[in-house]
C-alpha cells in the first residue's frame, strides 16, 4: 500500500512545525563574513585554499560528510526499495 501526502507550506512554516531552531540571524552573519572574506580572493586557487581553511577538519571533514550522506542515501534506498511480500 502506498500513501502520498502533499503539504503546501513555506520553509518557515515547515521549520516551525518540525520544531527546528530559527538560524536566519546566524546565517546572515555567516554570509556577510564569507562575502567580506571573498572580496580579497583573486583566483580560483586562492578561493580553494580559503574554502579548505574554513571547512571543519579541512578536506577530511568534507570527505567524511560526503560518505555519511552517501551511506544515508543508500540505507534509505534499501529501506524504501524492499517491498514486503504477504
Amino acid at each position: 500500500m502506498n500513501i502520498n501526502v502533499s503539504v503546501d507550506c513555506t520553509p518557515e512554516e515547515a521549520r516551525r512545525f518540525l520544531g527546528l531552531p530559527d538560524v536566519s540571524k546566524a546565517n546572515e552573519v555567516y554570509v556577510e563574513a564569507m562575502t567580506k572574506a571573498m572580496q580579497g580572493v583573486g583566483s580560483f586557487e586562492q578561493m580553494q585554499e580559503m574554502a579548505k581553511s574554513i571547512a571543519p577538519m579541512g578536506q577530511f571533514g568534507l570527505k567524511l560528510f560526503q560518505q555519511m550522506m552517501e551511506s544515508g542515501a543508500a540505507m534509505s534506498g534499501m529501506a524504501a526499495g524492499s517491498p514486503k511480500k504477504d
